[in-house]
């Protein structure tokens, strides 16, 4: 560990080379350096702070990683780190972090023009914050990196950065008991790519503008609270073979498809916002016993898409005295009793959404007595009805109260 009671502090000037300072200084040192551009890859090997003073440059002249951390306990802050090489093969950086260099910290840097923004392998505890990544925004998305890598870590806290404009903004795999909070994804193939890790958190991020939004594959034991995914052009986000875990209060809007939920089980879908979506939740692929509680779908083309062979309960189970079912806003039922609650259970699908998915044109009939007599049709006779989603308690007012906010101004 530094020993920061016998700390030095070096100071670089204009002009002169960081890497010397490196050089020179011992464990716990404090590099600070002037605002200036520096040309040149950095190697840190042993634990220091590099400081920026007014926000100078690092420019690793679009060769290798421009700053390259082999050493634990190293805290890089204030810098503009840019220009790394191109070499998908190599894995270019702005900022490579390699195995065993535990609890890096880098924080309020900007990286930018950097093939991959910080790639970070098998090193534990490294704390990312407050920093700006963007890409190589002249590169194809398939030629570009990712903002933040991580592979094979534990303990990782992701806070509060701005990724826009390279693959993905967060590509997660193989890494466990992480926290990713406050942080804004956009413009990019997935805010998150994130597979194969366990226990981790999601709370409060920002996820717009990319083809998806939240995309977790291949986890268990995940919590997933708080975030917002708008405007992105496939799903909001995605769960795919993710078992043991908690989404709850999330908003989700104005995406191609909101949720996207395949072979996903023991799960908590609770309390979230669902709205202005095309298809508000596509479920498939065996996705069961799950408890789907407390939401809100609300302006949703099309509510649910199921593919399924039998009825799919959500809502509220048959001991579940709170009745916290669902609701839906194009559900057609009544309330009777004035309890908040509808009279008659709510179905996701039926004979004329089977039909609609088939033939997308008779969407110019929907109003017509002709298919609400094909809809009756359907209820009456059980033979020509398809396996649904079913609420039995459906909700009639929605608990998130700005919902017309996220459906007018997503």
């Amino acid at each position: 560990m530094p020993l920061h009671a016998q700390a030095a502090t070096w100071h670089v000037h204009a002009g002169q080379a960081i890497q010397d300072a490196i050089n020179q200084a011992q464990p716990g040192d404090v590099i600070e350096i002037d605002k200036a551009v520096y040309k040149g890859l950095l190697r840190i090997d042993r634990p220091l702070t590099l400081r920026g003073l007014q926000r100078p440059t690092i420019s690793g002249e679009l060769r290798g990683d421009s700053i390259r951390v082999a050493a634990p306990d190293v805290t890089i802050e204030g810098l503009i780190v840019r220009d790394s090489g191109s070499s998908l093969k190599a894995q270019h950086a702005g900022i490579y972090i390699q195995p065993g260099s535990h609890r890096a910290i880098v924080r309020h840097c900007d990286l930018t023009y950097n093939l991959f923004g910080l790639w970070i392998e098998k090193a534990n505890d490294v704390h990312i914050e407050h920093n700006t990544i963007t890409g190589k925004r002249d590169l194809n998305s398939a030629q570009r990196g990712n903002g933040i890598q991580l592979y094979n870590t534990d303990g990782a806290r992701i806070l509060n950065n701005n990724i826009s404009f390279v693959r993905d903004a967060l590509y997660i795999d193989v890494s466990h008991h992480a926290e990713f909070k406050g942080n804004r994804l956009h413009h990019s193939r997935y805010g998150s790519h994130y597979m194969n890790s366990y226990y981790n958190l999601w709370e409060g991020n920002d996820s717009y503008h990319n083809r998806g939004g939240l995309a977790l594959m291949e986890v268990r034991d995940q919590t997933v609270r708080g975030n917002r995914t708008w405007g992105n052009s496939d799903h909001g986000i995605m769960l795919r073979t993710l078992q043991d875990s908690v989404i709850e209060h999330n908003i989700v809007a104005d995406n191609e498809r909101g949720l996207f939920i395949y072979d996903v089980e023991y799960t908590q879908i609770i309390g979230n916002l669902v709205i202005g979506n095309r298809t508000g939740v596509h479920l498939s692929a065996g996705s069961t016993r799950n408890v789907v509680q407390g939401n809100d779908f609300i302006g949703n083309r099309e509510q649910v898409r199921y593919v399924g062979s039998r009825d799919e309960p959500w809502g509220p189970g048959p001991n579940d005295a709170a009745k916290l079912g669902n609701h839906w806003s194009n559900y057609l039922g009544w309330d009777r009793d004035g309890d908040g609650i509808g009279d008659v259970p709510y179905e996701a699908n039926d004979l004329v959404d089977r039909l609609q998915w088939r033939y997308p044109s008779m969407k110019l009939l929907l109003g017509s007595p002709a298919v609400a007599a094909l809809r009756l049709l359907g209820q009456q006779f059980p033979v020509l009805r398809a396996p649904s989603v079913v609420d039995p308690s459906p909700r009639m007012q929605p608990t998130h109260t700005d919902w017309s906010h996220w459906l007018e101004h997503p």
